[in-house]
């Protein structure tokens, strides 16, 4: 037994003293814990960065952490199914005896939600962090329920674009929260399966709506939906209020000494996942804002039809990505580098997702969903691993900033893509060249990751 002052380093938190009374024992299993901790990096909404070793024992999450898990994953998919909604409408919308929205306006609808939800998302990230995320979950979950509810009351584009931009607004705090939370409740060692479930929420949220959404609009028409779905969705209040800790505000101390924004930009990598995850978002976006369209308008499904398929192709992107997630952290466990696993993830999924232009090039119905749903798995391939990338290179000092930055820049194509989609499809009167931007952009980010990249390791900052 040896009596003394011990430091310990952690990248996350920094340097850590214990003080008192230690045997030799304890202060290595300290050591161990530091270091197990600095070696796993979370990002704003992806998974760990470092599988866990083969000898890493992962204890379970406790039963009150649960709760709040399923919270925050039931929450995640509410926010995907109420964005995806007018998606699911707007075969609806467009026709004479509704709303009579052209392709055109439609884009701009469907555009409309990321104008404020990838701006206001380092302004919700500050109010987390001002007045931690009991009231501004609650509220921003409020604000878009409301918007969603709204939605089906009114009868004008101007007012659908005013609910859309205040749906944006609402939940561009989710993501802020969801990360607060992890940080200042959720062990090291607990934080790459809490990120994995809320991931496979925003995959499985959008194949509940198109499905459930496709089939009710089709026999009750799509205002009770929205009206019913928004005012629903506030059953979830009470649950929250309950498991989320008033003396909790999930913050976590940071060491604000890491790289500002420009020096981040510096850097050519940043540029690189950037990129990539530009063009991976463009092809998600197009896919859950003007696939409904395609399959009703240019294939001739039903609405229920398309609901179906609809469906199937958003659930094969979220198995696709839990399986290559977990095989490619076998694969690093095993002894491959973070390099060849995570770039061979990206650019195969992105490369192999430029076929998403033979899905109008086809012939057959059937042949044509076959090609949807080859292109989703492959699109899956490539969302298993494009959030570890920069949390790797990053490093503990700037893993927040370069996500944050990244996130805010490559949901922009939520606002590039539907828009341009609907200029294209009303300019043209199909498809075909809508698909083939989208494979020309998805393209584009492959070859960012190929050549842009470099190796997947952590750069060293300039203190």
């Amino acid at each position: 037994m040896k009596k003394g002052r011990y430091k310990f380093y952690s990248g996350s938190r920094g340097e850590i003293t214990f003080e008192g009374n230690f045997n030799m024992v304890s202060v290595r299993g300290m050591r161990a814990a530091m270091s197990l901790a600095s070696r796993r990096q979370i990002g704003m909404d992806g998974a760990m960065s470092v599988p866990p070793q083969p000898n890493e024992i992962q204890p379970r999450i406790p039963g009150a952490l649960k709760g709040l898990l399923v919270l925050m994953v039931a929450s995640v998919a509410i926010n995907y199914i109420d964005r995806t909604g007018l998606s699911t409408a707007a075969p609806l919308l467009e026709r004479p005896d509704e709303l009579a929205i052209p392709p055109a306006k439609m884009g701009v609808l469907l555009s409309a939600f990321f104008w404020t939800y990838s701006f206001l998302q380092l302004v919700a990230g500050w109010l987390v962090d001002r007045h931690g995320v009991r009231w501004v979950m609650a509220g921003g979950f409020i604000i878009w329920s409301a918007a969603t509810a709204a939605t089906g009351l009114v009868s004008s584009f101007g007012a659908l674009l005013a609910l859309r931009l205040l749906l944006g607004a609402g939940e561009a705090v989710a993501y802020p929260c969801y990360s607060k939370i992890i940080a200042g409740n959720f062990a090291e060692h607990q934080r790459g399966l809490a990120n994995s479930l809320i991931d496979a929420g925003t995959k499985f949220g959008p194949a509940l709506g198109i499905l459930a959404g496709g089939i009710l609009m089709e026999r009750f028409g799509w205002r009770p939906v929205f009206i019913v779905l928004g005012v629903g969705s506030l059953l979830w209040l009470p649950a929250w209020f309950m498991r989320m800790p008033r003396d909790h505000a999930a913050a976590q101390v940071t060491d604000d000494t890491g790289p500002g924004f420009a020096e981040i930009c510096a850097k050519p990598q940043a540029w690189a996942t950037i990129a990539g995850h530009f063009s991976g978002n463009y092809l998600w976006y197009f896919l859950i804002t003007w696939l409904p369209s395609y399959l009703v308008k240019e294939r001739g499904f039903s609405m229920s039809e398309m609901a179906y398929i609809g469906a199937l192709a958003f659930c094969v992107t979220g198995i696709t990505t839990i399986i290559t997630g977990t095989v490619a952290d076998r694969a690093i466990a095993s002894g491959a580098t973070p390099t060849k696993v995570r770039k061979t993830c990206v650019i195969l999924g992105l490369g192999l997702a430029t076929s998403m232009v033979t899905v109008v090039l086809v012939h057959g119905r059937v042949a044509s969903v076959a090609c949807l749903l080859f292109a989703c798995v492959a699109y899956g391939i490539f969302a298993s691993s494009h959030w570890a990338i920069p949390q790797t290179i990053a490093g503990p000092l700037a893993a927040g900033k370069w996500t944050g930055l990244q996130n805010c820049l490559a949901n922009t194509a939520g606002v590039i893509a539907p828009a341009v989609t609907g200029f294209v499809v009303g300019k043209t009167g199909h498809f075909f060249w809508a698909f083939a931007v989208c494979s020309a952009v998805v393209l584009a980010g492959a070859a960012s990751y190929a050549f842009l990249l470099g190796r997947v390791e952590p750069v060293k900052w300039d203190k």
